[in-house]
């Protein structure tokens, strides 16, 4: 398909970049490896279809289910249930969720998002975030704090469209904005205008109720919070991939907001130890909350840097930071990256120095992880950005700089194999997975293949390896 066709079957622009950022990751996708493997004009589609999609969200909804607290089938007819009462009540024709379980993995429920739909745009706008928007399109409502603009007579009952602020670029409180926005969806205020901006206490809860968005996903706000985590399909996979059995210690280094946290203390059937760090503080409770609504005792959280979790004395860290070298089982290192692999993200304003600062920080971890991991165990690295510094690069750079790490197969493999440009062997490209939503994307195929066959293409822009300490 020419690059040209792409925008024309799209209900949105493609992801705005700053044109240095555009450069920068044209530069990856275009390297000498790929030139050599697929051609320009192929490997120039692939970049076009990769700033694209990445403005759509994925076609499915991925909801990661507490087998540890009841069976997969069990938690299934209870969220159809819940879904089904949701739909009926927000709409006046009878409604039928559709939840299918993944193939391969045995605690994700998967269920199709219907868009983009033919929604027709009112005269009565309300702009929100960037952020704020992005949710709406992965089936939320539009809480009060993400609303930016609204009609200057608007009460609660009106109906309204909802409008996303590409580039945060609309001043709060204004009661029109023409910059750069798109189309999300039309709702009913929840509010008066006055209650969102003219009081002292900032006002909270759902402003906005979504009756007609442009892609129809359930709303997941209070269904069954202790038995289905929203969490993005290739998270889940990671948690597989690193393996916890029960009994063992280990160790999530980056840790917020949680999900994989719990995700790990789930597969370990809440027996054992995991430690989980988060260096920012007001980050800490979102774990501690997540952890206790999923019933997990077997997590401990700490603030604290995990660049220095390593103790020079084996006496330290009986109970906590800093630990003794080799004090852990498994490491999950999910680092600090440049995000982008997002979807929906229509707009990203960093710099390219921000989006190269974060491959040092990713070494400074990688060596701390090393250095806690036991002899014979397993660490995992992955990212959600694109790059190939942030993935391959680091790759290639640890089997140099830790002679005692040797690339492991991962299971399940649902992704791509590793991608060309940082000189690893096939082999080696074979044995990570990249989740590369542009290889497969097109916007007009919706409805084929199945479900499962899209959900494992169609995700967010993901990174995953798995590393054996000899």
């Amino acid at each position: 398909m020419p690059p040209q066709n792409i925008e024309e079957m799209s209900i949105f622009p493609r992801i705005s970049l700053k044109p240095e950022v555009t450069d920068y990751l044209r530069s990856v996708f275009l390297n000498k490896e790929v030139l050599a493997a697929v051609g320009h004009q192929e490997a120039e589609c692939r970049f076009q279809k990769l700033l694209t999609c990445l403005s759509h969200p994925p076609s499915h909804t991925c909801v990661r289910a507490s087998t540890h607290l009841a069976p997969l089938e069990e938690i299934r007819h209870k969220l159809g249930e819940e879904l089904n009462k949701q739909m009926c009540s927000s709409s006046a024709e009878e409604v039928s969720v559709q939840i299918l379980p993944h193939p391969r993995i045995p605690d994700v429920l998967l269920l199709p998002v219907d868009g983009p739909r033919p929604v027709k745009q009112l005269s009565s706008e309300v702009v929100v975030g960037a952020q704020c928007g992005s949710a709406v399109l992965r089936g939320a409502h539009v809480f009060v704090p993400g609303i930016v603009a609204s009609p200057k007579y608007m009460k609660a009952g009106d109906a309204v469209s909802v409008l996303s602020d590409l580039e945060g670029r609309c001043t709060r409180g204004a009661t029109s904005f023409q910059g750069n926005r798109v189309f999300v969806g039309n709702g009913v205020a929840q509010i008066d205008r006055s209650s969102i901006f003219c009081t002292a206490e900032p006002a909270k809860g759902i402003g906005v109720r979504m009756v007609e968005p442009l892609y129809q996903s359930p709303s997941f706000d209070g269904v069954l919070p202790n038995m289905a985590f929203l969490q993005n399909l290739p998270s889940v996979v990671v948690g597989h991939v690193l393996g916890p059995r029960p009994g063992e210690r280990i160790l999530d280094m980056c840790a917020a907001p949680g999900g994989k946290t719990c995700h790990i203390a789930a597969l370990m059937r809440d027996q054992g130890e995991v430690v989980a760090l988060e260096r920012i503080r007001n980050k800490i409770d979102r774990i501690r909350q997540n952890a206790q609504m999923l019933h997990l005792r077997s997590i401990k959280v700490y603030c604290f840097n995990s660049t220095r979790a390593v103790s020079s004395s084996p006496t330290q860290g009986a109970e906590g930071p800093p630990f003794p070298p080799e004090s852990f089982d498994r490491v999950l290192l999910d680092a600090p990256c440049s995000g982008l692999g997002q979807r929906p993200i229509m707009s990203c304003t960093w710099s390219l120095r921000e989006i190269c600062s974060y491959q040092p920080l990713q070494r400074k971890l990688f060596h701390a992880a090393v250095r806690l991991l036991k002899r014979g165990g397993v660490l995992v690295y992955s990212t959600c950005t694109v790059t190939l510094a942030e993935n391959e690069e680091q790759i290639a750079w640890a089997l140099e700089t830790f002679p005692c790490l040797t690339l492991q197969p991962q299971e399940p493999h649902i992704g791509a194999q590793g991608m060309l440009g940082a000189g690893l062997s096939p082999k080696q490209l074979r044995l990570l997975q990249r989740f590369s939503p542009e290889l497969s994307w097109d916007q007009t195929g919706t409805a084929d293949p199945p479900l499962p066959c899209r959900a494992d293409v169609d995700t967010i822009g993901f990174f995953i390896a798995k590393f054996l300490k000899n």
